[in-house]
């Protein structure tokens, strides 16, 4: 079965995922022996939060106090080296909104050489873990005759914790958590732990990007689209035809390529519903030989505004306004600059050709607008992540004022909580308290990096607003008395300063309609922070908002009725 995370706070999710692979493939091969399987194994590495266990983060100790320039140069030398790029490649210039590494403080050096420890460490961890998968399917003989394919990355190196990096990335693009380099060094024991939700800065995204331009979310440019992919098949793969392949692919040529090798033809209709085709190319050809002509010969991208596309062997794209943490102000899509680059003799977009071929570029323009508008990619709409959601992510609860809970254990997605950020609120809860000093929650929205909690603090009634995993970012208002055991009902009223989202405001805490405590909230979150974090009735999953009580914690009286009401 698999592990209780709650017994296991050091249990990674690639570790878990890696077990739970292996236990489907043993019960499959119990099941039915000589049918052939699929399975789609997608780890969490390396996105947010970095994370890796200690003893592996130790490893990396020192190995990147030269800084990113310095390692972005170490590894273009390797992967010319290697032969994973041609020897013609260039190394693209550090852009200039990217500070040069020498340029950093002693203590800010420190501050990121550990966070890129964290994330090669977690990289290595998961790498580890795949290895254990490959290990198995040898150990079973399936090895030998199963098709690998394996992707590194997530669109390229993620900028979104910006120049300083951060140790809290949805409080820092959403919340208004800004960090000085004093309280990053406080939490450098933390860092990679479960205390922090670890982002490193644009510098090492940019340097992990190495030869290309840019990061993820550029989809304009190479550095925030192009992964690497790994194919093994021992024996579908002559040996002779081992080595790099330099055909162009896209990520929808995944499924074709299987598809193919498998021998089963795209279907049409399932179930009587027409299946929209997939747009894709089997990668299949290559495998016998390295060297054919590659067969994908058009492929548009788009991402927040920004467009590139690939026909022939040029691409045409756009002209990034900003980078993915400063696009706060940009110019309507229309008004993007373009660039041209010759693919076919300048891998790592190096040079801009546009102006000496302007004929060229009007004509992949305007490709990349009929691609575009087949494949619905049309209006284009460039606010990034956290100007999204300060305009208002589509919620089905978006018009709802009135929310039912029925008892507790109840947990659903912050999609289908109430929202409540800038507004007026009041949590009424039908409970009956329990005698003497316990704590746990009636109701807790987020974590501890971002999240409000309404609960019992060993018997006294008490709120808190975490706006991030700083402790002076906990604003708390308690009772000062236990709360007498027996059915009551409680309530907790917010009215906030102004009716703005993140804004602070005065909590009124009652029972049985006698206020208890009352107290001034100086912030609120925009949104919970924690990917997968939900709104939990009588129990906290997850990280906790606070630590006021235990990991996993649940009420210990009874809940029979919670009702939110949105002013």
């Amino acid at each position: 079965m698999p592990v209780d995370a709650s017994q296991r706070p050091d249990l990674l999710l690639d570790q878990e995922l890696a077990d739970e692979a292996i236990r489907w493939l043993h019960n499959q091969k119990a099941a039915e022996p000589d049918k052939p399987f699929f399975l789609y194994y997608a780890q969490g590495s390396a996105h947010a939060p970095h994370a890796a266990p200690e003893e592996w983060i130790e490893r990396f100790k020192g190995q990147f106090d030269q800084g990113w320039d310095a390692l972005r140069e170490e590894s273009f030398a390797r992967q010319r080296a290697a032969g994973v790029i041609p020897a013609s490649a260039e190394l693209t210039p550090r852009p200039d909104n990217i500070p040069a590494w020498d340029s950093l403080s002693r203590e800010e050096q420190r501050i990121h050489a550990r966070m890129m420890e964290v994330y090669a460490a977690m990289v290595a961890y998961q790498d580890q873990q795949f290895g254990r998968l490959i290990d198995e399917l040898e150990r079973m003989g399936e090895l030998d005759n199963t098709l690998v394919l394996f992707i590194e990355g997530d669109n390229g190196g993620s900028a979104e914790g910006g120049v300083g990096g951060t140790t809290n990335e949805l409080a820092h693009m959403v919340n208004g958590l800004v960090e000085t380099p004093a309280m990053m060094t406080r939490l450098l024991p933390d860092m990679g732990g479960p205390r922090t939700y670890m982002l490193y800065s644009v510098g090492w995204a940019w340097a992990t990007d190495t030869p290309f331009q840019w990061t993820k979310q550029i989809a304009s440019h190479l550095g925030g689209t192009r992964n690497g992919l790994v194919v093994a098949w021992p024996q579908g793969i002559e040996p002779a035809g081992e080595g790099p392949r330099s055909q162009y692919h896209h990520v929808i040529d995944i499924a074709p390529t299987i598809l193919d090798v498998v021998g089963v033809p795209q279907p049409e209709v399932v179930h009587g519903v027409t299946q929209q085709p997939v747009d894709g190319i089997s990668m299949r050809y290559s495998f016998a030989d390295p060297d054919a002509p590659g067969r994908r010969l058009t492929q548009y991208y788009e991402m927040l505004g920004h467009r590139g596309i690939y026909h022939q062997g040029w691409q045409a794209n756009t002209v990034p306004p900003a980078g993915p943490w400063e696009a706060d102000d940009l110019p309507a899509p229309e008004d993007y600059e373009w660039e041209l680059y010759h693919l076919d003799e300048d891998y790592s977009q190096a040079r801009n050709l546009a102006r000496e071929h302007p004929e060229r570029l009007r004509e992949l323009q305007a490709l990349w607008l009929q691609e575009a508008e087949r494949n619905q990619v049309l209006p284009l709409d460039n606010r990034n992540d956290h100007r999204r959601v300060r305009a208002g992510y589509p919620s089905p609860n978006a018009d709802r004022r009135q929310f039912t809970y029925w008892g507790p254990g109840i947990s659903v997605p912050t999609a289908n909580a109430p929202m409540w950020a800038g507004r007026p609120f009041s949590i009424t809860a039908d409970v009956t308290l329990p005698k003497g000093r316990h704590s746990g929650p009636i109701l807790a929205h987020g974590s501890w990096f971002g999240g409000w909690a309404f609960y019992l603090n060993r018997g006294r009634l008490a709120a808190v607003s975490a706006v991030s995993h700083y402790p002076e970012h906990h604003y708390r208002v308690m009772a000062r008395k236990r709360a007498p055991a027996g059915r009551a009902t409680v309530r907790f009223d917010f009215e906030p300063d102004e009716r703005q989202p993140g804004q602070g405001g005065t909590l009124r805490i009652s029972i049985d309609g006698e206020e208890v405590a009352s107290g001034h909230i100086e912030r609120t979150i925009i949104i919970p922070a924690g990917l997968g974090e939900t709104f939990d009735i009588g129990v906290d999953t997850g990280a906790p908002v606070t630590e006021d009580y235990p990991v996993q914690a649940r009420f210990a009286g009874e809940i029979h009725r919670v009702e939110v009401t949105l002013h």
